[in-house]
C-alpha cells in the first residue's frame, strides 16, 4: 500500500497532515527517511513518525509436523483443524501456506504474512526461483522401472490439460522414495503415482524450498520458523 494511504487508514492520520510530516522529513521506514507518499509500505513495515514508532503488526510464521486426521483449515465444522494443535498461540489471523490433504503427515508452514505466503505457494517459478517441495512416498506396490522417467518427463492431468514440471524421483525401497516436485497441484503426487499405476498409501511433506522439517519435531508439534529459514525466501526471490 503507498504510504500515505497506510497512514491515512491505519494510523488516522489526515492526508495534509501525513504530507506536511514527509515535507518535513519526519517520517521513516524500516530506517530510511521516506519523502515519497507513494512509497510502498506492508503491514509489516518499521515506521517512525517524527521519531516515534508506530507499532506495526508483527509478522509471524511456524512449522508444524501435521499428523494425519487433521484438515489444513482454518475452522471446520466437523474435523479437527491443523491450527488447532498450536496451543498457546493466538491463531486468529493465521493462515496455510500450502494445504496437505487430511491423510498427508508433514511439514505445513502457518503464517499472518500473506504476501510471503503466496510467493511461497505459487504455482509458477518465481523469477528464476523454483521452490522444491519434497515428499517421502510409501507406495502399494513396487515402482516401475519407468517412475524416474515418467515424472522427469512430466505426468499430464487431462482434467487441467496441463503436464506437471519434471520431477526427481530416489528410490529408497522398492516401495519407498523420495519425490521433488515444483507445483502445487490438487492431490499431485497421489495423482503421478496413479499414473504409472501405483498407489500412495502413506504420504509425508519434510521440505518447502529450504525450510525442512525439524526432526525434532513430533508429529503434533511446532515451532516458529527462525530468520534464516523466513529469510532465505525474500532474499532469492526479491531483487
Amino acid at each position: 500500500m503507498r504510504l500515505d494511504r497506510f497512514l491515512c487508514k491505519q494510523a488516522d492520520y489526515s492526508r495534509k497532515t501525513v504530507l506536511q510530516l514527509l515535507s518535513q522529513r519526519q517520517i521513516k521506514v524500516d530506517g530510511k527517511t521516506i519523502q515519497d507518499r507513494a512509497y510502498s509500505v506492508t503491514e509489516f513495515s518499521a515506521i517512525e513518525i517524527q521519531g516515534k514508532p508506530y507499532l506495526p503488526r508483527i509478522a509471524r510464521y511456524y512449522m508444524l509436523n501435521k499428523p494425519a486426521g487433521f484438515l489444513s483449515a482454518t475452522t471446520d465444522p466437523v474435523h479437527r483443524t491443523a491450527l488447532e494443535l498450536l496451543t498457546d498461540v493466538d491463531t486468529s489471523d493465521l493462515h496455510i501456506a500450502g494445504r496437505l490433504d487430511r491423510a498427508t503427515t508433514g511439514l505445513l508452514i502457518l503464517t499472518n504474512d500473506g504476501k510471503w505466503s503466496r510467493k511461497l505457494t505459487e504455482l509458477k517459478p518465481v523469477g528464476a526461483l523454483q521452490i522444491p517441495k519434497v515428499y517421502l512416498v510409501e507406495t502399494a506396490y513396487a515402482l516401475s522401472p519407468i517412475t524416474e522417467q515418467r515424472f522427469a518427463e512430466g505426468i499430464y492431468f487431462k482434467t487441467e490439460d496441463v503436464t506437471t514440471s519434471p520431477a526427481q524421483l530416489e528410490r529408497i525401497s522398492e516401495t519407498t522414495s523420495r519425490l521433488t516436485i515444483y507445483e502445487g497441484r490438487y492431490h499431485q503426487v497421489k495423482r503421478m503415482f496413479a499414473a504409472v499405476g501405483n498407489r500412495v498409501v502413506n504420504l509425508h511433506r519434510e521440505q518447502v524450498g529450504e525450510i525442512r522439517l525439524d526432526s525434532n519435531l513430533k508429529l503434533g508439534e511446532f515451532r516458529a520458523l527462525t530468520l534464516q529459514e523466513v529469510n532465505w525466501f525474500s532474499l532469492e526471490v526479491d531483487p
